[in-house]
């Protein structure tokens, strides 16, 4: 049902299509926002995480730099160091050697313990906290060189558990410089308490961000931010100097974010764990945003869409009324309404034609009542054309008779041309036919003007037998002798001009009547190019034989027409020599006596 409703309403197109050319970029900017958000906001976390771990990082170095410099008080003790190159036991050298080492103890309250192995006696003194470090047997033993040359500094630092307790172990050989002999070892067990303060701020733990220091390698962890180790984190993950990877943590997806650096070559990377769910948080929360406006748009788009589909609906559906009213022959249409878009104007000129196909309907009516009326007056008033030309060939022969031949001949011109213009079945004539006719006519208006009127008639002989329609020169002619001689001066001079060529025929007609203003030659141009019926209001006889020529040749006619008042007044008609045909002579069955 909901199918064919779409199918058979143009108003349910037009929303559906609406909606849907609004929701799918709607979903296709969501999800190209989304994506291009979320990654940017992956990109920017990496970025940002890793300057801060940078910095974190540097305090970490910083930090067990300082721890070394601890651990060189020795070297500022003369005493010290002539008691301790001595190879027998004595109380000063005890004394003095805990004097140190609780110097040390005391300098720092996150180391745990402190020891040294006096390589010269081979005496370990130690010093610690047993509610810290518990018993002895949590404290592992170290490798004592001889010489400096034994010792490799990447050993000087080391992950131990001292209790329960996981501490950074720090080793410094005491050498007797300038020898390279090794007096004793100091060894610092250091609790992660300075560690864990300075990358502690690096995670939120309640977010489940964790950060985690390794030394030496990724397997041997120093500091955790949750407590716990990262053990799904395999050594293989941090291939490079800085990078990321998606892992999980526990169960939960995220990022592990690294970099690596080294601090006396001893190797020390720190690591952050971020969950997904908190990377895409702010995505997620923009997207939230972005699809309350969408839907509050969509829906102001939806109302939208439904009042200028309803806008434009209308008209249509009132075109569809008024086309069934025509459809039943009811010809009356509703009020016009005033809108000037294309449905209005499409509207307007519906209306329009109904009218117009009204009123022919009307006229043809009209006309068809018109024409069988005429018939029958015609049927009653009807004269016989031969009759008539009998009738004047009597007087002429009475004229003759009684010796008056101008008579004869001007009757004989004026049967002449009756025949001509009364010959309905002929449609196209010799042009030296339509030239004779013309003169036969020009005869009889000079004997009514008597010396006032002079004409002229120019034609080459090749162009006598081209066929033409029939009376175009007589309306042309006849302009000239009503409007532009006895509407002017009264007298004027006439010449028919006509030129012809492989490629046109020229028909010219000038005189130096009264002529033509500029205004009524532009009406007259554009009645000829005006598409209106019934529109025709200046030379009527000039437009029955322009338009009679432009349906006969088309684009093979053209026209025109020059006027300079009571002096030259020249209608130039041009026809396409290869549209014209040719055959015959001046119709010699007309009477010419």
């Amino acid at each position: 049902m909901n199918t064919m409703w779409i199918k058979k309403s143009l108003f349910a197109k037009l929303l559906l299509g609406m909606l849907i050319a609004s929701i799918i970029p709607f979903s296709l900017s969501n999800v190209v926002s989304y994506r291009t958000t979320s990654e940017g906001i992956r990109q920017k976390t990496i970025e940002l995480n890793l300057k801060t771990m940078s910095l974190a990082l540097d305090n970490v170095k910083r930090y067990m730099h300082e721890l070394s410099l601890d651990m060189v008080a020795y070297y500022q003790d003369t005493g010290l160091m002539d008691n301790l190159r001595k190879t027998e036991v004595s109380a000063a050298l005890q004394f003095q050697i805990r004097e140190q080492l609780n110097q040390l103890y005391g300098s720092r309250a996150e180391i745990r313990a402190v020891r040294y192995i006096n390589t010269q006696i081979n005496q370990t003194i130690m010093l610690y906290n047993n509610a810290q470090v518990g018993s002895l047997s949590s404290i592992a033993d170290t490798f004592v060189p001889k010489h400096h040359s034994q010792w490799d500094d990447s050993k000087e630092f080391e992950v131990a558990e001292l209790g329960k307790e996981r501490v950074l172990v720090m080793h410094k050989p005491l050498v007797d410089y300038p020898k390279s002999t090794v007096l004793g070892l100091t060894t610092l067990y250091i609790g992660i308490d300075k560690i864990a303060s300075v990358l502690g701020p690096l995670a939120e733990p309640s977010s489940g961000e964790q950060t985690f220091l390794y030394v030496k390698d990724s397997q041997n962890l120093l500091y955790a931010s949750g407590g716990e180790d990262a053990q799904e984190m395999a050594a293989a993950s941090f291939v490079y100097e800085t990078g990321s990877f998606e892992g999980t943590l526990h169960g939960e997806q995220g990022i592990y974010i690294y970099l690596k650096d080294t601090h006396k070559e001893l190797p020390l990377t720190i690591a952050k764990f971020v969950p997904m769910d908190l990377i895409y948080k702010s995505a997620n929360q923009m997207l939230s945003r972005v699809l309350v406006i969408q839907l509050l748009g969509l829906g102001f788009v939806i109302v939208l869409t439904a009042i200028l589909t309803f806008i434009i609906i209308k008209p249509i559906r009132r075109l569809i009324r008024m086309i069934r009213r025509v459809e039943s022959g009811n010809f009356n249409m509703e009020p016009m309404h005033h809108n000037v878009d294309e449905l209005g104007v499409l509207e307007h000129r519906f209306q329009t034609m109904v009218r117009n196909l009204d009123e022919l309907v009307i006229k043809d009516y009209r006309n068809k009542l018109e024409v069988s009326t005429a018939r029958l007056k015609m049927l009653q008033a009807q004269i016989n054309p031969h009759f008539l030309y009998n009738t004047l060939q009597m007087i002429g022969t009475l004229a003759l008779r009684k010796g008056v031949v101008e008579v004869n001949d001007k009757i004989t011109e004026l049967g002449s041309i009756l025949r001509y213009s009364m010959d309905l079945e002929t449609e196209n004539v010799p042009l030296g036919r339509e030239i004779q006719q013309m003169e036969d006519y020009l005869s009889l208006q000079k004997s009514r003007f008597n010396h006032r009127l002079s004409y002229t008639i120019s034609c080459p002989p090749g162009a006598l037998p081209l066929r033409v329609p029939k009376m175009i020169l007589q309306p042309l002619v006849e302009n000239s002798v009503i409007h532009g001689f006895e509407k002017g001066k009264g007298s004027g001079v006439l010449h028919i001009a006509i030129e012809w060529s492989e490629e046109k025929l020229y028909i010219r007609v000038i005189d130096n009547g009264k002529g033509f203003d500029p205004q009524t030659v532009r009406l007259l141009k554009e009645e000829y190019a005006s598409t209106e019926p019934y529109q025709k209001q200046h030379g009527i006889g000039l437009m029955n034989v322009l338009h009679r020529l432009q349906l006969l040749y088309g684009t093979g006619f053209e026209w025109d027409i020059r006027s300079i008042p009571y002096e030259s007044t020249a209608i130039s008609l041009g026809i396409s020599t290869d549209l014209l045909t040719t055959g015959g002579e001046p119709d010699e069955s007309i009477d010419r006596r």
